[in-house]
């Protein structure tokens, strides 16, 4: 079945309402619900029982793309700064060090057993560096899976920041293909730009998308989401055509905004989670309509190999050595070795050889495909059962709770604080946003003149409005009146 644009939108609305229905049930089997929708993609694709022939790489790549401008701006969005900094140092030698030694490592080993050039064993193995963000966000996130310590925080802060890194190395391997005669020291320049540029550009522009969403007046809460698209594409686009890593732009500058207080904050964190998984979807369908599983099959053996490889030589080795300045027990660095999850990421960087028109990569793109299938589904299915044997992870109800769930939970140890805003306190006229209110804590409503208001950032305090402030420790209460600059005894 060829894609026609008369039927184009009914076969991705019932691909779409597969993979949600069948993603409900498959944790049930232990099978994570991203290797389903590349299931399901490869069954609807010209080889499966779906007959859809999908042979554009550039699509994908667009779609890739686009995507991964999604899934990395909502797992930024959902970092927390507090859990993130005691782990950066870390985070950091993983998403860089822990990169390019996996890439060398898996590249060297590849030239061992293949008949490719070293430039092109060392541009497959720039391909599968990376930690997916995909793969590890939605499965710790959609298991729920509470870790010891500060893994948890560790793990998803590698896998949003190194697909930066393992672009360029993508890029620069590739151009190192395409003229062998070039230096490898001539790719630094290329990296040292990428990089610096691209944190540069993410913070400033993190910075002014904060000031662009709470100084702009919309007249419909539901409009300020598509703003923060706009400034997200924004900042991408920019970036990468001042020479930077619009990647890392984007991660750096929603790490940003999400520990800022937003208008409709919450609004905000919440459309960019439903689309974030909507473009998981449509990424891991895509690419599953992109491969020839027939083509697969002459690779298997060799791909079986270096996946092996990979999963157990050479990102032990790359983390191992990347954490050598760390203090951390030995069983915490194996299971981080063992959640180096290879996804959607791998397979949309596979395309760039494709496009790019080399010999081999038709080759390299079907064993990047393979080796992430087997990643997901050999560690994908296996996180709960290697976090138990390495005594890392937390019973269930250990499972430590947001914030925001302590506080809108019915729990007895809540607090309820009635405030008044007298006619000189000095934040009358404030926006709740302007307020620096500290985020353990929530104005659940505000009383003025006899009627219950539910307030959101852009609220403004009015003088005799009575706050109704919730939260769970005593303490917190200070930091709401320093807040309101009010000075006020608490209740004993």
């Amino acid at each position: 079945m060829n894609i026609t644009i008369e039927n184009i939108i009914l076969i991705g609305s019932v691909l779409l309402l597969i993979s949600i229905i069948a993603g409900k049930t498959s944790y049930r089997f232990g099978i994570p619900t991203l290797l389903l929708f590349l299931t399901i993609g490869m069954l609807a694709g010209s080889d499966g029982v779906g007959g859809i022939y999908f042979d554009s790489p550039q699509i994908a790549q667009f779609i890739g793309v686009v995507s991964l401008n999604f899934i990395l701006f909502s797992g930024g969005l959902d970092t927390s700064w507090q859990s993130v900094k005691p782990v950066l140092k870390e985070g950091i030698a993983l998403s860089t060090l822990g990169v390019l030694l996996t890439a060398l490592g898996l590249g060297y080993f590849v030239y061992l057993i293949t008949d490719f050039s070293l430039y092109e064993s060392l541009l497959l193995g720039a391909i599968v560096s990376s930690t997916d963000a995909a793969a590890v966000f939605s499965i710790l996130r959609g298991k729920n899976l509470a870790l010891k310590k500060n893994l948890r925080p560790t793990l998803e802060l590698e896998s949003g920041s190194n697909d930066p890194m393992a672009y360029v190395l993508t890029i620069a391997f590739l151009s190192l293909v395409q003229q062998p005669e070039q230096s490898v020291l001539s790719v630094l320049p290329l990296f040292l730009i990428q990089m610096i540029l691209g944190g540069i550009a993410g913070f400033l522009f993190g910075k002014l998308s904060k000031i662009v969403i709470n100084k702009i007046k919309l007249d419909f809460e539901g409009l300020y989401p598509v703003l923060a698209i706009a400034l997200m594409f924004i900042t991408f686009s920019t970036t990468n055509a001042l020479g930077g890593n619009g990647f890392l732009a984007i991660y750096i500058s929603s790490v940003y905004l999400g520990n800022q207080n937003l208008i409709h904050k919450k609004t905000i964190m919440r459309m960019f989670d439903g689309l974030a998984w909507l473009m998981q979807i449509v990424l891991f369908l895509t690419l599953g309509l992109l491969v020839f599983p027939s083509q697969i099959v002459p690779f298997i053996g060799v791909g079986l190999l270096i996946s092996v490889f990979l999963i157990l030589v050479a990102r032990p080795l790359a983390v191992f050595i990347s954490l050598m300045p760390f203090k951390m027990k030995l069983r915490r660095r194996f299971y981080i070795s063992w959640v180096g999850l290879r996804g959607a990421v791998p397979i949309v960087f596979a395309t760039y050889p494709l496009l790019a028109g080399i010999d081999t990569a038709n080759m390299i793109f079907n064993i990047v495909f393979f080796v992430s299938l087997t990643s997901v589904l050999i560690q994908g299915t296996t996180l709960s059962m290697v976090a138990k044997w390495l005594h890392v992870g937390l019973p269930q109800k250990a499972k430590p709770l947001s914030p925001t769930d302590e506080l809108l939970a019915e729990h007895p140890k809540t607090i309820m604080e009635e405030i008044v805003i007298e006619k000189d306190t000095p934040v009358v006229g404030f926006k709740i946003v302007d307020l620096n209110f500290p985020k353990k804590a929530i104005i659940a409503m505000i009383e003025r003149d006899g009627i219950y208001l539910t307030p959101n950032g852009s609220t403004e305090l009015n003088a005799h409005d009575k706050l109704v402030v919730l939260t769970d420790k005593k303490e917190i209460l200070e930091e709401v009146f320093d807040a309101l600059k009010i000075v006020q005894k608490l209740k004993s």
